[in-house]
């Protein structure tokens, strides 16, 4: 990580909104295996180029992009909801929490409130955050289908906010992802980026490799007491 001091002079949020999918829990490969059967059904390959298609979509998003590429378009409807049910059940059964995010998460509650906003539906965003243990550990959550449009419109990151009383510029997200990434700078709220894939750049303020950084913890970790240094990180944003 490159010094910086984009966040110096004392910023830090007055509540956290945390994506789901592939930042808390490592439900990508479960995406994955349940898209890899999708095109598997049809006779096709699933690889990077249809990953980088469909990854931090929502699953209505997911069926419109997959009927596009199968040059199938009335499709979508019937693609999301075969998605669905297969991506259901690979998560209800194997995913994981990511490492570090339950140590991340009680650490930035023990000073700021936090939300969780995913691009899954209800159903699935309750049936991964139970499978990883974090059930309950969220007072505020958004979901997919209760917005009116899912990221990367600013819906969800503003519909969090109000939730939590908070004005979306006070406000940090983590993001995995460019579609969660355009979501919340949309909603005019600062992004810590944790690529999901590494090789592709998220356009977030900051950009670390792992929720264990040491550098990010320890920032984290000033919330709670006075500040009065600067943070050292990969700034990539122009805001104070």
């Amino acid at each position: 990580m490159t010094r910086c001091d984009g966040w110096s002079g004392g910023w830090r949020p007055a509540a956290v909104v945390f994506d789901c999918d592939g930042l808390l829990m490592d439900t990508e490969p479960c995406w994955t295996v349940a898209e890899r059967e999708v095109f598997a059904r049809r006779g096709l390959p699933f690889g990077v180029e249809q990953k980088e298609l469909v990854i931090g979509r929502s699953i209505e998003q997911v069926g419109v992009a997959i009927a596009g590429h199968l040059g199938e378009p009335a499709a979508a409807r019937s693609l999301s909801a075969e998605l669905l049910g297969l991506v259901t059940e690979v998560v209800t059964r194997q995913a994981q929490a990511m490492a570090g995010a339950h140590a991340l998460v009680e650490l930035v509650r023990n000073a700021v409130p936090v939300a969780v906003a995913s691009n899954s539906p209800r159903a699935l965003l309750d049936a991964a955050l139970a499978r990883g243990g974090f059930a309950g550990t969220f007072g505020v959550s958004v979901a997919a289908d209760e917005v009116a449009e899912p990221k990367p419109a600013p819906d969800m990151y503003l519909t969090a906010c109000r939730r939590l009383g908070v004005d979306p510029a006070h406000t940090l997200a983590f993001e995995d992802s460019a579609t969660g990434t355009r979501s919340a700078r949309a909603a005019g709220v600062r992004v810590v980026g944790v690529p999901s894939l590494p090789d592709r750049p998220l356009d977030a303020d900051l950009v670390v490799g792992s929720l264990l950084d040491p550098e990010l913890t320890a920032w984290i970790g000033t919330w709670t007491g006075s500040w009065t240094g600067s943070w050292t990180g990969s700034w990539t944003g122009s805001r104070p």
